[in-house]
Order: C-alpha cells, then structure tokens, then sequence
C-alpha cells in the first residue's frame, strides 16, 4: 500500500511542477511583451531573413525571458507553493 500512496504523491507533484512551469511561463510572457512585440514587428513580411534581420530584437526577448523561465525561479515558486500548503494543513481525500 505505501507503494500506491507513494506514486500518487509523486504524480501530484508532477502535476503541481507542470502547472508552475505553466505559471511561469505565462508571467515570462507577460513580462516580455515589449520584446515579444519588437520580434513579432521586425519578422512581419519576412520569411527566411528574419534569421539575421531579427537578431538583435530575439536575442532581447530570449534574455529577457530567460530571465523569467529558470531554474532558480521555478525553484521558488515550488519553495512558496510548499509554503502555502504548509499553510493549509493536510490535503483531505
């Protein structure tokens, strides 16, 4: 039986995990829509140029969500998501 209640657990936090990443990328996102929106007007009516014409404008959006989207960030949503369920006390069935 601990085996079952340990494979639930760790697809709940699988699931939690998915769903900060989901949440941090969508702040990136939000974050970076300046850049985003520099990116997306030098590309209109280009096709294969926007490779070496958009350089400069996605190498600012990739920093910039770069910034927003990595490791230490997730590691601390997980760090206040684990805080907030300390908070709420144990998960009933």
């Amino acid at each position: 039986m601990g085996y079952v209640q340990e494979a639930r657990e760790n697809h709940v936090k699988k699931k939690v995990e998915e769903a900060l990443r989901s949440k941090m990328k969508q702040k990136a996102l939000k974050e970076c829509d300046y850049y985003a929106s520099k990116y997306a007007e030098c590309a209109v009516g280009r096709t294969f140029s926007v490779v070496w014409q958009c350089r400069k404008q996605a190498k600012e959006l990739n920093d910039c969500l770069h910034h927003y989207t990595n490791d230490a960030v997730l590691e601390e949503m997980k760090r206040e998501y684990a805080l907030n369920q300390e908070g709420k006390g144990p998960a009933k069935p």
